[in-house]
């Protein structure tokens, strides 16, 4: 199919960002549709907390399952909290969108609330500034055309929002480093010093996950970057080199995490890893999505 490409701008943000700050990003999003392109697509959990500003007529619009029409509006300025599973949401034809990816202990420094409890839902980002201060600052990120001059103004809006500096938790730090070469919570948290029950504690209140979620994240990540590589590898080398002890097991976490097969997930050709097109037919389906999403909290997953 022709699906509708957007055009981005991704880039690290402004030094005094960094500490709280991953990427900042601004996308367009035009073209005609064609037959098999739908109004929708499925995105996959990132792990991370986002924050976006969509700067068009159509707010941020969520479907609880492939036979819904309608769906849910959670506004033009919406916090993702951080999460494993999918959720499904529109994709307008033209729309310009800008947006930032959370790292770990700066939600409730810039939005006055823990990360674990802003995680697996989309709040609405006037439940957490305040309505003036939302269309405010929509209002100065619209009079400014220039998809650069937008991330400036957005960056100045962060900053001005964020407190002095403070460094994130150290045996949060430490478990942060170690994840991606280990997936052994539980070593990870011996190593800190700290008990299981408080180690837990303070990751979900930076991250917005349990450890063992967020290591699960992690693998499949691999697994999706793998899947990247053209052409891409037999799955059954994919599942071994992303840490999975065998296919069946890449498969299962694909559907628990995905909703889709990998098979599913390659033959959709996704243009970024996170954003997985739908099919048209896929819409008018009878069949409920395995692994559905919610719009008011994800679904518990071990």
């Amino acid at each position: 199919m022709t699906a509708v490409r957007p055009a981005a701008v991704v880039r690290a943000p402004r030094p005094a960002l960094r500490p709280f700050i991953s990427i900042v990003w601004v996308s367009d999003r035009h073209g005609a549709a064609d037959g098999d392109a739908s109004d929708r697509e499925r995105m996959l959990g990132s792990g991370a907390t986002h924050l976006v500003f969509r700067l068009s007529d159509h707010p941020v619009r969520l479907y609880d399952d492939l036979t819904e029409r309608t769906g849910t509006s959670v506004g033009h300025a919406v916090v993702g909290g951080a999460r494993a599973t999918f959720y499904l949401r529109d994709t307008p034809r033209r729309v310009r969108t800008v947006g930032a990816v959370l790292l770990p202990g700066s939600a409730a420094l810039l939005f006055g609330a823990p990360a674990d409890e802003l995680a697996g839902r989309h709040t609405p980002l006037l439940d957490l500034w305040g309505r003036s201060a939302v269309e405010e600052a929509r209002e100065r990120l619209l009079e400014a055309a220039d998809p650069e001059r937008q991330l400036e103004l957005f960056e100045a809006l962060l900053a001005a929002r964020l407190p002095a500096l403070r460094g994130l938790h150290p045996a949060v730090a430490h478990a942060l480093a170690r994840f991606p070469s280990t997936g052994d919570v539980g070593a990870v948290v011996d190593e800190t010093g700290y008990s299981h029950r408080r180690f837990i504690a303070l990751f979900r209140g930076a991250v917005g996950l349990p450890p063992k979620l967020y290591c699960r994240i992690l693998r499949f990540q691999q697994a999706l970057r793998l899947l990247a590589t053209r052409p891409p590898p037999p799955l059954a080398d994919v599942a071994l080199a992303a840490g999975y002890s065998d296919q069946p097991h890449l498969n299962r976490e694909f559907r628990e995490l995905a909703g889709v097969s990998p098979s599913e997930y390659l033959a959709a050709a996704p243009a970024s890893l996170l954003h997985v097109p739908l099919p048209t037919r896929s819409i008018s389906s009878k069949t409920r999505s395995a692994g559905g999403c919610m719009i008011g909290s994800e679904r518990r997953i071990p």
